[in-house]
């Protein structure tokens, strides 16, 4: 039994709009591989983390065969690999990882926590093989309310000098309501690219910037003081955030990613009133605190409902086309950007 549906409409999609324009070899730079028996202990305050409920009957885990069968299922004929994390900084994830990591051939981020000194991170990502870092805005230190939190109080500076001295990938989703424009992300971002040159620091879902009031001049304003920043665009259906990124930073500094198992979703995803919502087939996804940014359609409406994954990448075709982007700009997007940069990540660490 297959591990989720693959609908007739979803075939259309992938055969009318997506087969022929993706690349044979697609590289997903924004992974979370993880079981279920790795869950912390204590739940996540979900007040600080701003995560909600309803993701969780996506799917409950994600071992690394799932996320295989499911590139195997969303993108037939393809050769599709990770660069993967885990969803819970605990030892068992990350062992976890690390042995995936060398079974399987596929690169792997440490989750990383602040309160680790700079020889216990660099230990860390050295024993497991490890190419660099992924943390969460929610890991910082508890006394800092959740508006408040900057980027430096889940990735310290000590941390990000060492990581900058490796050679090491950063993976950041940036706190804060304000997202991407907020003046604070904003200046930390511009710091972080100017003080550790070396560092491959990505700015994930280009900077949660899931509507065009998300932005802002944020784009203007780094490329003028940080033109080198990277970015990638998972979980991301916003047309205009894609394509201004694009616009701004060129499609050798944008890179694809999923955010799976999140993007094995069905939602069609729309702007309201400044926000997004996630329109969803009745039934499949719960969340008990009622989240605004799920709602239900009729039976009806929800069988023209596809992956997530189709909708970021519709979108992406969409600006693709507004741009004017070659067949080898797209292939940097979906490949070999994040395969370059995670290669020199290898060879900066390891020698290899």
């Amino acid at each position: 039994m297959a591990l989720f549906p693959v609908t007739d409409y979803d075939k259309k999609i992938w055969e009318e709009e997506l087969k022929d324009f993706l690349p044979d070899k697609i590289m997903d730079c924004h992974t979370h591989v993880y079981k279920l028996e790795h869950k912390r202990k204590t739940p996540e305050d979900r007040k600080k983390s701003g995560l909600v409920s309803w993701t969780s009957t996506v799917a409950k885990e994600n071992p690394i065969e799932d996320l295989d069968e499911t590139y195997k299922l969303m993108f037939p004929g393809k050769d599709v690999k990770a660069l993967m994390f885990g969803m819970y900084e605990t030892d068992a994830n990350n062992d976890y990882l690390a042995e995936k990591s060398k079974e399987w051939g596929w690169p792997a981020l440490f989750y990383s926590l602040p309160s680790m000194s700079a020889d216990e991170l660099e230990a860390a990502i050295r024993k497991g093989g490890f190419l660099g870092v992924k943390c969460y805005l929610s890991r910082s230190p508890s006394y800092i309310p959740a508006k408040e939190i900057r980027i430096f109080d889940f990735f310290p500076k000590h941390q990000l000098q060492r990581l900058n001295d490796m050679g090491a990938i950063c993976m950041c989703h940036i706190p804060r309501d304000d997202r991407l424009k907020d003046p604070v992300n904003v200046a930390q971002i511009i710091e972080i690219n100017k003080e550790f040159p070396k560092l491959r620091f990505i700015v994930a879902h280009v900077g949660r910037a899931y509507t065009k009031g998300d932005i802002g001049t944020a784009l203007e304003d780094i490329k003028a003081q940080a033109p080198s920043t990277v970015f990638d665009f998972c979980a991301n259906c916003c047309e205009y955030a894609i394509t201004e990124v694009i616009r701004h930073f060129g499609p050798k500094q944008v890179m694809f990613g999923t955010d799976m198992p999140i993007l094995r979703m069905r939602t069609h995803r729309i702007e309201e009133n400044g926000t997004y919502v996630n329109l969803v087939p009745p039934g499949l996804y719960f969340d008990p605190l009622g989240d605004p940014h799920l709602r239900e359609v009729s039976e009806e409406e929800g069988k023209k409902i596809t992956f997530f994954a189709y909708e970021e990448l519709l979108a992406f075709k969409r600006a693709a086309k507004t741009l004017g982007l070659t067949k080898q700009d797209i292939e940097d997007i979906m490949y070999n950007n994040i395969n370059n940069m995670v290669e020199g990540a290898r060879r900066d660490i390891y020698g290899e």
